[in-house]
């Protein structure tokens, strides 16, 4: 099963300074048949205008990621963390216990991120801050595990859940397969470019639910930026 979600018709809230795409009930966006999809609670597309953001706030048991589309995103948090992730690059905060974090826009430019909580599997932990660079141009024509649950995935970001963000960039003409496995579930979004997905096809931002399917098959139609997340 593979269910297209158009970006037109997700939830939406435009508060000046933040554009805020919501693929999931989230603030006041509610829609009691996209409350969740497996983990994967939260998938938020966010344009946030420069020199803005979110002033600090408190998390506790949640796997926070940020997908940086443009621009850059600069993390400050009540344990000392700080970083600046830019365009491509990806942060991950483990709320375990409680944290509180800002996430400012110091740029001259617009941010766009997707922001995407899972539940974790795992708590009671301390909570958390990471952040790595993930060149595009090594996920050229190949899927990447970007952050992962999973002690295999040497490479990723850890979180403490039982998923896997993972991403590539495609050329047009180009395909990739992933083996999802029938018991998990996947929810796919383009961040550019226009693609199929066992020949559903999407555009940019909008979202594919898939779930009860083996084997995907992603092929771009144009070139194309691809995040997916794996889940149970």
């Amino acid at each position: 099963m593979i269910e297209l979600r158009p970006f037109s018709g997700i939830g939406r809230a435009n508060h000046g300074w933040l554009d805020a795409a919501h693929h999931f009930s989230f603030a006041d966006y509610y829609e009691p048949t996209r409350m969740a999809w497996g983990n994967l609670r939260v998938w938020n597309d966010d344009t946030i205008a420069a020199k803005s953001g979110f002033p600090p706030h408190p998390h506790r048991d949640m796997e926070i990621i940020t997908y940086v589309r443009e621009g850059a995103i600069t993390h400050r948090d009540n344990l000392g963390n700080q970083g600046r992730t830019a365009a491509g690059d990806v942060q991950v905060m483990s709320a375990g216990t409680g944290i509180t974090h800002a996430e400012y826009n110091l740029e001259d430019e617009t941010t766009r991120i997707f922001q995407i909580w899972i539940m974790p599997t795992r708590q009671g932990e301390q909570p958390s801050w990471g952040a790595r660079q993930f060149p595009k141009a090594e996920r050229s024509g190949e899927l990447v595990v970007l952050a992962s649950g999973y002690a295999e995935d040497k490479d990723a970001l850890p979180i403490r859940t039982e998923a896997r963000l993972v991403a590539a960039t495609l050329l047009a003409g180009q395909s990739v397969d992933y083996v999802l496995g029938a018991e998990r579930k996947g929810y796919l979004v383009p961040a550019t470019g226009k693609i199929t997905v066992n020949g559903v096809t999407a555009d940019a931002r909008d979202g594919l639910a898939i779930a009860d399917v083996d084997t995907i098959t992603i092929s771009a139609l144009e070139d194309s930026e691809i995040v997916l997340v794996d889940t149970l």
